[in-house]
């Protein structure tokens, strides 16, 4: 699960993708498509206040549309990190109707879990984004047919890879993290540090909380203690606008690496001119194109990996231009797993 409350995909955005949804899935959130069967997909999401999961949203009705299914789409309300029983109920409304699967992003592990073990024996599931708990899952008797998510280790270990192409060898190389203890902050500081090794020489991480201000003025202190740093790498977007800030007043634009993770569009319009060197994207709006396609594969009788890793990609000044023009899609070529299953 990432850090969802922090990422800021662009209202413009969304709504360009949202006339093209609610032009091809007749009205809003439940689209009266009769294709695949007549296969009914109920799906329940977190709350449309954050943007990354109005993009999300936006996937999962266009590929609705694309392949004919009947999409009944629910939202949690209000602060999405908050509405855990209101989702539930939304959830349980939708499993009255005996659907034909149950595409779900739950707001946290448990949340879902009582709701979900309602689902009739044979109905797939398939979790995106966050995964339901196992340990729930176990004691209830719930079989998730595949989840699909960002691999957060695999983004950091990418960012690394990245910074080590920017600094030297042995470079000193700031490490901003968000909440403490908070296990996507840790995936991705894990994976960087792990992708470090040898290369160059991360620092001990300093919390900013997912937060830009905060990460301007920790970002402001390590460049005043240790002005040999070379490069920062912050665990979300938003904080490495923050970095890219107190970078700037320091006089070092140019001249420190700034590489976040995310791929929020302001941070594409910060690689355009040169204030951050990179993000590891990643793409809300194909995980939930990704979800359709697990569950009209799974629906149809076909046997499902039980992960499947979203895709992130690198951005850099090299293909920043054309990251902005295929936004919310990813930049480079992406083959869906479920293609060839949707296919057969």
């Amino acid at each position: 699960m990432s850090a969802r409350g922090r990422h800021a995909y662009p209202l413009r955005r969304i709504l360009a993708v949202a006339v093209v949804a609610l032009a091809t899935a007749g009205c809003g959130d439940d689209s009266g498509q009769k294709g695949n069967g007549g296969r009914r997909v109920g799906v329940v999401i977190k709350g449309l206040d954050n943007p990354f999961f109005g993009a999300m949203k936006q996937g999962v009705l266009v590929a609705g549309h694309r392949l004919k299914a009947n999409v009944r789409l629910r939202a949690a309300t209000g602060l999405g990190y908050q509405d855990t029983a209101g989702q539930a109920a939304k959830l349980e409304a939708l499993i009255a109707q005996g659907l034909d699967c149950y595409l779900v992003n739950p707001i946290n592990q448990s949340n879902l879990a009582q709701a979900l073990s309602h689902v009739p024996d044979g109905t797939p599931i398939v979790t995106i984004d966050s995964p339901v708990g196992a340990d729930d899952a176990r004691a209830l008797g719930i079989k998730i047919s595949t989840y699909i998510g960002t691999d957060n280790e695999a983004a950091g270990k990418l960012a690394a890879d990245t910074m080590a192409r920017l600094v030297g060898r042995g470079a000193r190389v700031g490490v901003i993290r968000g909440i403490s203890g908070d296990a996507t902050s840790a995936a991705r500081i894990d994976g960087f540090s792990a992708g470090a090794r040898g290369r160059f020489d991360p620092l001990d991480p300093v919390s900013a909380d997912w937060e830009e201000g905060k990460a301007m003025l920790a970002a402001r202190a390590m460049l005043r203690s240790d002005p040999g740093i070379a490069g920062f790498f912050a665990a979300n977007d938003q904080m490495a606008l923050g970095i890219a800030r107190a970078v700037d007043d320091a006089g070092r634009k140019g001249t420190v690496a700034i590489v976040g993770v995310d791929g929020i569009e302001q941070a594409l319009k910060a690689i355009q001119r040169g204030a951050m060197s990179a993000t590891v994207s990643q793409y809300p709006y194909t995980i939930g194109s990704l979800g359709v396609e697990a569950c009209l594969a799974a629906a149809s009788g076909k046997s499902l990996p039980s992960q499947v890793d979203a895709p992130i990609q690198v951005v850099t000044r090299q293909n920043v231009a054309r990251a902005e023009a295929k936004f919310p899609r990813p930049v480079e070529p992406f083959k869906s797993p479920f293609a060839a299953l949707l296919r057969g």
